[in-house]
């Protein structure tokens, strides 16, 4: 079964913080341009498209797996985020925003992934 990620809430939520986090994370300093910065800017992409590669799968659990993979990457790039910002590399205004959004994120892909587990788990499946 293929599905439409750019149907999907979650999807526009990840979308959004990566073209966000992008011009958000600029102004890392040099050395962190393959760590901290470089790290941040995968964990977002990743969540984005783990939800298109999901979508793509054919059943419902291979789905639900790349939902909780996602899941997982928006987790890191919370704690990412947060890092960053007590490092003095984000600055506050972008954590203050950034923070609730992936919260918000993070909520949407669990509630997903809750209202997917009952077809997976069914005899019928």
């Amino acid at each position: 079964m293929s599905r439409d990620h750019r149907k999907l809430r979650v999807f526009e939520m990840a979308d959004s913080l990566v073209i966000d986090i992008y011009p958000a994370t600029k102004s890392f300093p040099p050395e962190e341009r393959y760590g901290l910065q470089a790290q941040l800017r995968r964990a977002i992409v990743s969540t984005a498209s783990n939800i298109v590669e999901g979508c793509a799968r054919r059943t419902e659990g291979e789905y639900l797996n790349f939902l909780n993979v996602a899941t997982g990457s928006a987790s890191e790039v919370r704690y990412l985020l947060d890092v960053s910002h007590r490092l003095g590399y984000l600055t506050a205004r972008h954590a203050k925003e950034f923070d609730p959004r992936c919260r918000e994120l993070i909520g949407s892909l669990v509630r997903l992934m809750d209202s997917l587990r009952p077809e997976v788990l069914s005899p019928e499946s």
